[in-house]
């Protein structure tokens, strides 16, 4: 079995293993609670913000794309978002869809190594921001869970410690230190130019806002009566523990929900309740990518080549 094989089956166990310690302590009543408390008028509500936050994810796709030198057209982008989007919460892994938008992108240019590169530098910059914000709004409201500011406090400072490690210039010519120099030279061309880090700061904020209120939105469907000063952090930490290793989003997103809420007074079953809500909210949300799917596997394939720019890093 090979490494990629373990890693799958890994999250698989790893989800399984979660689901199965949560419904031995609480029962499956937290998992139909969250299901049964989606209604239509918190369905249209979360696709209404799905649409912003997808919207501001291929925004931020769109101008890392521009600094590695490939044009990427905004309705493109928001496009093949919700397509990747759809694939990421259906399949196993979290991730196939994220690979299947920079695979498509980077054929679409004739370079499916910078395409997979843009995917890759984008999602990293969305996770250094949301880190960013869940620190900062542990700090400022009042925290019902004060041991996981340190947590995300110190995966902050090992997301600009890499970013400091690779902004360094290397000193020798090998070929570790040439592909360094590429990334080093992307990071500052796609994240860090002037034209390029406050537009990415500011679609990943409203990114994590549009996240952190579908979660508040979940929560008010299951029947969660916190004040929104006490949800909102429980909300940011949940989203933070669902960007580890999962299948299809669940998995460790409820096992952090019921940590959390119970370490809040809320009660570890309404924290599964919630976060199950979230889930399937987010699933119907993501619906658009089946149909912009269904409508590419209905035409026959024919790629655009998209002008590249000059000045784009090769490897």
């Amino acid at each position: 079995m090979n490494g990629g094989a373990v890693r799958r089956w890994s999250r698989l166990a790893a989800a399984a293993a979660v689901f199965a310690v949560l419904v031995w302590r609480l029962g499956t009543g937290p998992f139909l609670d969250g299901i049964h408390a989606v209604d239509g008028g918190s369905l249209a509500a979360a696709s209404v913000l799905a649409v912003l936050t997808t919207t501001c994810c291929a925004w931020r796709w769109r101008i890392v794309a521009g600094g590695l030198g490939v044009d990427l057209p905004l309705g493109s982008a928001v496009t093949a978002y919700y397509r990747s989007l759809f694939l990421n919460v259906t399949l196993p892994g979290g991730v196939v869809g994220d690979v299947h938008r920079g695979v498509s992108h980077g054929r679409d240019t004739s370079d499916v190594a910078r395409g997979l590169r843009a995917v890759a530098w984008e999602r990293s910059a969305g996770q250094v921001v949301q880190a960013i914000v869940t620190v900062a709004v542990l700090l400022v409201l009042p925290s019902a869970v004060p041991a996981a500011v340190p947590l995300v406090a110190l995966a902050v400072l090992a997301a600009a410690a890499a970013i400091v490690a690779l902004a360094v210039r290397p000193r020798h010519a090998d070929g570790r230190s040439r592909w360094r120099a590429v990334a080093a030279r992307e990071l500052r061309e796609a994240l860090l130019a002037r034209r390029a880090w406050p537009v990415v700061a500011l679609a990943s904020t409203l990114v994590v806002a549009g996240h952190a209120a579908t979660f508040l939105l979940a929560a008010h469907a299951a029947g969660v009566s916190a004040p929104p000063s006490t949800l909102l952090p429980l909300a940011l930490l949940v989203l933070f523990g669902g960007a580890l290793p999962n299948v299809g989003g669940w998995g460790p997103r409820e096992g952090v929900a019921a940590w959390a809420f119970a370490a809040a007074g809320v009660g570890a079953a309404a924290g599964v309740a919630t976060s199950v809500a979230y889930g399937v909210l987010v699933l119907v949300a993501s619906l658009p990518g089946a149909v912009v799917l269904a409508a590419a596997w209905a035409r026959p394939r024919t790629p655009e080549v998209l002008p590249r720019r000059n000045g784009a890093a090769d490897v």
